[in-house]
């Protein structure tokens, strides 16, 4: 189970690399039309909702700092 987490991780963090550097080559670009950047926009946010869920599910498995010998921190 955690080798296909771990994996959909990966394609989460893949997928918002590619957006964001669609992202930046539009607005590279100073005559993308609208419809273009409100459509990258809301892909962005996804993105971005995404590689939060990631983050945060990485930092309930890593260890607390004031947890004794190291013991890993709840995933409330």
């Amino acid at each position: 189970m955690s080798r296909l987490a771990d994996g959909m991780e990966a394609l989460q963090l893949a997928t918002a690399a590619e957006v964001l550097l669609h992202a930046r080559q539009m607005l590279d670009g100073a005559n993308s039309p609208r419809s273009e950047l409100y459509f990258v926009s809301a892909r962005l946010s996804e993105c971005l909702a995404d590689v939060l869920r990631v983050a945060e599910s990485r930092g309930a498995r890593l260890p607390r700092a004031d947890a004794p010998d190291g013991l890993r921190g709840d995933c409330t």
